[in-house]
This record gives C-alpha cells, sequence and structure tokens, in this order.
C-alpha cells in the first residue's frame, strides 16, 4: 500500500529522514516507534503530504505522491490533539469532511451515523463536542477520518493524552476497529508497550533511520541491535567473550552465567570473537524456591531491591561474579512468598534466552 524509496527529508543543514526504504502492506497495522526526534513523525507527514521530501520517492498504492498534494491522497490523519471543533455538535464534526461531497442530505446523515456505530458512539450526533470525554472525543476524530473512506489512516499518537486506564482500552478498541474497516493503519508512537500490542509489524527509529523493521515477537525475542534491545521493552546485559564458533554455533563466557553455547542465530550482528555483551528479558529468569530444580541452568545470587506491582514483583538479583544486578520478573501465584532484600538464591535461566551483542 505504501512504499519508501531512498527518501530524504532536510531542514537546511538538518538530515531529519536518512535514506529510508521500506514498504507497509495493505490492511496492515504499521507502527513507527522510536524517542523524540527519530523522524518518525516527520515521516507519517510524507505520507500525508504535509511534508515535502528531499530525494526519493513515496508511492501509495503503486502510484508517485510527487506532486499530489495532500487533499488529493487517499490518505486521512487522527492528530494527537484531535482538532475537535468545540462549537459544533458530534455529528457536525464527524461531516465536517463531506461539506463538498455531491451526496444528498439525508445521504450524508446516514453516512454520518454509519461512522459513530462503527466507532461505538451510536447516538450520540446531537451531543455537544464540548461535553465528551477524552476517549469520546477520540472516537469522533476516528469517525472524522474514516467517513471519507482513505485507503490509509494515519494516527499520530493518537492515544498519549488519555489516562492509563483509558489508553489500554482505546488500544483494544483500535485493534477491533482496524480489522472490522481493514484499511491500513499507520500509527506514530513512542510507548514500546503500546507498538506491541497493537501492530502487525513495526518499524523502530532512530536519527531519521529505520534500525529494525519486524513483527513484534521478532522485535522483543530477537533486537537486531543492543541500541534497538534496550529501547524496546527491559533487557538486562551482561559482558560476554567470544571464545569459538563451530557448526552452526558460538561458545561464550558470559559475566554470572559462565561457560554457555549458544546458536549462531541468537548473534543479530556479525560477531568474530572477542568482547561481547550476551542479553536477555526479566521473564526468561526464574527464582529458583526451595524444593525447585531448574529445567536447565542455574546461577547463585544476591536479592537487592523488590518492587511489588500487584500481579508481578520485579527483582534486582546480583548473580555472583557480576558488578551490576539483573532484573527478574515473578509472577505472584498463590503460596509464592515475596522475597526480602538481601536473601540469597537461585536463578534458573536458559541459553536459548540469551541474544548476543557486539
Amino acid at each position: 500500500m505504501i512504499e519508501f524509496q531512498d527518501v530524504h527529508k532536510y531542514y537546511g543543514d538538518y538530515h531529519a529522514l536518512r535514506g529510508i526504504t521500506a514498504t507497509i502492506r495493505a490492511g496492515e497495522f504499521f507502527s513507527l516507534l522510536g524517542p523524540s526526534g527519530c523522524g518518525k513523525t516527520t515521516l507519517l507527514r510524507t505520507i500525508a503530504g504535509f511534508e515535502g521530501i528531499s530525494s526519493g520517492a513515496v508511492m501509495i498504492d503503486g502510484k508517485h505522491m510527487a506532486h499530489v498534494p495532500a487533499n488529493k491522497r487517499p490518505t486521512n490523519m487522527v492528530f494527537q490533539s484531535y482538532a475537535i471543533f468545540p462549537h459544533l455538535s458530534v455529528a457536525e464534526n464527524v461531516g465536517f469532511g463531506l461539506r463538498r461531497d455531491p451526496r444528498s442530505a439525508a445521504e450524508k446523515i446516514r453516512a454520518v451515523d454509519e461512522a459513530l456505530e462503527m466507532v461505538g458512539l451510536k447516538g450520540y450526533g446531537n451531543r455537544a463536542a464540548h461535553a465528551l470525554s477524552g476517549g469520546q472525543r477520540q472516537r469522533v476524530a476516528l469517525a472524522r477520518a474514516l467517513i471519507l473512506k482513505p485507503k490509509v489512516l494515519l494516527l499520530d499518537e493518537p492515544l498519549s493524552a488519555l489516562d492509563k486506564k483509558m489508553r489500554e482500552q482505546m488500544q483494544v478498541e483500535l485493534i477491533k476497529l482496524q480489522r472490522q474497516v481493514g484499511i491500513t493503519f499507520v500509527l506514530v508512537t513512542h510507548d514500546q508497550e503500546e507498538a506491541l500490542v497493537m501492530s502487525d509489524r513495526i518499524a523502530v527509529m532512530f536519527e531519521g533511520e529505520i534500525a529494525q523493521l519486524d513483527d513484534p515477537e521478532t522485535l522483543y525475542r530477537r533486537p537486531n541491535s543492543r541500541r534497538v534491545a534496550d529501547f524496546i521493552g527491559v533487557m538486562n546485559f551482561l559482558p560476554a567473550k567470544v571464545t569459538g564458533e563451530s557448526n552452526g554455533h558460538i561458545s561464550i563466557e558470559a559475566g554470572g552465567l559462565g561457560q554457555v553455547d549458544i546458536e549462531a542465530a541468537q548473534a543479530p550482528g556479525k560477531i568474530s570473537g572477542g568482547e561481547a555483551w550476551v542479553g536477555f528479558r526479566p521473564e526468561t529468569l526464574t527464582i529458583l524456591y526451595e524444593g525447585q530444580t531448574a529445567m536447565d541452568r542455574e546461577t547463585p545470587g544476591t536479592v537487592e531491591e523488590v518492587v511489588y506491582y500487584g500481579d508481578m514483583t520485579y527483582y534486582d538479583v546480583r548473580l555472583d561474579g557480576v558488578d551490576r544486578p539483573v532484573r527478574i520478573s515473578m509472577r505472584n501465584v498463590f503460596g509464592r512468598p515475596v522475597l526480602d532484600i538481601g536473601t540469597r538464591t537461585r536463578v534458573a535461566w536458559s541459553p536459548g534466552a540469551l541474544v548476543l551483542f557486539r
């Protein structure tokens, strides 16, 4: 549906987009994820036609967009602020884009009603826009964008103004809505969890470039660099040394873990011996309680910090022989005690959970 061909964007001497080449498939929920200033919103605006590009090409549905103005593109956008007109009713806001549409008044009213029903606001047409909650305003903005039946819906951090509970609820609603309408959604967000929950694929951006483009599970389990790994969720890192390679396996000596062999696929970059880092997620480690034995490997350590979240407890455990603690997440199932700071414990782990970075 969308193709970027070596897209560059300059603002004077500032190189905002640096050779972006990627495709977004028809009907997928695609996210642009990265820290502030990485270029994700600029890239979104090049799709919408609000920003020109310095070189390269942006194509939508097989057509070059070089000379196509924003109002002629098969896209619509939901802004971070929603841009709801407070002096208009909900129905007038939703139908705003139909003012020059050749359809009859009755057809426009029907289209507004259908759009409101689509976003769960049936019967809200006569309500004043200024009287809506944040979540309702976001739904109105979605209905207004969808009523024109675009091929691509662009979402510029549309959930950032909502509280945590409403944001999580709207994430699920957006996923259902995207499946219902079947059009391509492109979301800009700096929230890693939001991108992982909602997306079919994610492009992680740093400094105007795409560092990795993959499905959420691959991004989380097999990040292609330490920078991506550190940005997506929580990742523990321990110093390691590559001691050998043979038959598709790499031998490493990892701090706190000892000698271990991993598959070559667990080293996304080029590893040719020497110093490296081994990474692993908090949930891939398990604290062993009295009477439990490890299914694979175990390492002794000491609890240094405990953070209780109700359903989960997060432990910082210093493994023997390591000068930095690792984060371990444990679900608080019935009968499982929360350990105290200073407790000596055993940590179970598996070589298959490790990722090796240069």
